[in-house]
């Protein structure tokens, strides 16, 4: 006999309690213990940005919990997002809320984001606070760093760039956030740096962005993802957002290795990057300010593929200070840094105008000439670490930054930004860190939990 479901929704009082509805092994159960923790002095950090008369204002705890579970599951909308805590009985337990209890109006976040948590730069103190966890519970060794950089699409149009000589803010324009941002930073940089090319287009929405054609190889405004992870469990450590230009996601590097060193007083032993990293300016500050040893592909530019020596087949006599050709004549310098960066090494003409192998050294002057840059001393480490075993597994591990960006995108649907202005990618890539170490933390995490007392 077939039966039937009984429809009668008209009880009167039912016996629920929404604890016992959530699952031991849910993910927000498994991480709500270290939330808890990173969480535990907030109304302390907010405090000085509340004012003591009006009406209360909504828990910022119950907004945070709100934009975890959101980045947690890939729910980007925050009209979408009051929604499924409204129906979702797991979200409303993360974020503390009962039955009866009201869910805070999308509109709420936009007021707080803009205001007090940016003012207060909250979502950087989390952040932290759920480094200083993973600490506790020994998962940052800190011995070994990584480092990479993906490219996010702006929330801006790709058609609507303009040349920076046809830009003419209108009042309506400059009352914008990300464009008020925008002039704001520069009025107060500095003297232009001479390497940096001018922008061929600048977005009217958001000028902060960079016009780029790194991401999926189709031109486009996007911001710079700056990871910095401990190999050990992939945990990270810091996050920066940059413009998506390469040399600022260099510099960005050099930030983000400084304030994990201030903040957590981690210092690497070896930092493993890709190529772009390889400049000679970036590992002569790694290895002789730093003290690190770069695991690091060198950025060369000197090598040829038309049978003429290359700087490789010169020798580098350390002792004397000067390159010996392939014929065993020297090569030597006045002295004098070009354009800040290298030495040129010259041969004598005499020697080289008798040379049997001119044909294949200099073709084209009376003498060969050799540039040295005034790191090179920094490369040619990078160079020796390129042949060892450490150097390889550090390559291996390197990849564990390339995944976090394609878990990012591929399961939260981090492919598009949604706020606009530098600091809004900052609010945005600090969610997504946070949301990572915690999903990273909950597979790791023993159970019953441990006390996650953070400095």
């Amino acid at each position: 006999m077939m039966g039937r479901q009984k429809r009668d929704q008209g009880k009167l009082f039912y016996q629920f309690r929404l604890d016992d509805r959530i699952p031991q092994n849910h993910l927000l159960r498994r991480i709500d213990v270290v939330v808890t923790a990173a969480l535990a002095d907030l109304d302390r950090e907010l405090e000085p940005y509340y004012s003591d008369i009006g009406r209360p204002s909504v828990d910022p705890e119950l907004m945070i919990r709100m934009l975890i579970v959101g980045y947690c599951y890939g729910i980007r909308s925050e009209r979408r997002l009051t929604q499924e805590v409204e129906l979702h009985l797991a979200y409303r337990w993360f974020c503390k809320l009962d039955l009866e209890d009201e869910v805070p109006h999308h509109s709420t976040f936009s007021l707080n984001r803009l205001g007090r948590f940016r003012e207060s730069d909250v979502l950087r103190h989390v952040f932290e606070r759920i480094v200083w966890a993973a600490m506790t519970m020994g998962l940052i060794k800190g011995e070994g760093f990584a480092v990479d950089a993906s490219v996010l699409e702006a929330n801006a149009s790709r058609y609507h760039g303009k040349a920076p000589a046809d830009l003419d803010w209108s009042e309506k324009q400059r009352q914008t956030r990300a464009v008020t941002e925008y002039l704001v930073a520069l009025d107060e940089a500095a003297e232009p740096n001479p390497e940096r090319k001018a922008p061929k287009a600048i977005s009217p929405s958001d000028p902060c962005s960079a016009w780029t054609a790194k991401a999926n190889k189709r031109v486009q405004f996007g911001y710079g993802l700056n990871y910095l992870i401990d190999t050990e469990n992939a945990i990270i450590v810091d996050v920066e957002a940059t413009p998506a230009r390469t040399y600022d996601e260099v510099a960005a590097t050099k930030t983000m290795i400084d304030r994990t060193e201030r903040c957590f007083d981690l210092k690497p032993k070896r930092l493993a990057a890709d190529t772009a990293y390889g400049t000679g300016k970036f590992l002569g500050w790694l290895v002789k300010d730093k003290g690190i040893t770069p695991h690091i592909p060198v950025w060369e530019k000197s090598n040829r593929a038309d049978g003429i020596f290359s700087r490789a087949d010169f020798i580098w006599d350390k002792r004397h200070g000067h390159y010996i050709c392939p014929n065993g004549k020297s090569l030597r310098t006045s002295g004098t840094v070009h354009d800040g960066r290298t030495l040129l090494y010259r041969a004598s003409k005499r020697d080289c105008a008798v040379c049997s192998l001119r044909p294949k050294c200099c073709t084209r002057h009376a003498a060969r000439k050799i540039p040295r840059d005034v790191h090179e001393d920094a490369r040619d480490v990078a160079r020796r670490k390129m042949k060892t075993r450490a150097f390889a597994r550090s390559r291996d591990e390197r990849k564990r930054v390339e995944m976090r960006f394609a878990h990012l995108k591929t399961h939260h649907g981090f492919e598009r930004l949604r706020l606009r202005g530098l600091s809004g990618a900052r609010d945005e890539f600090h969610l997504a860190a946070i949301v990572q170490n915690l999903k990273t933390m909950a597979l790791r995490l023993v159970w019953p939990p441990p006390s996650l007392a953070v400095a």
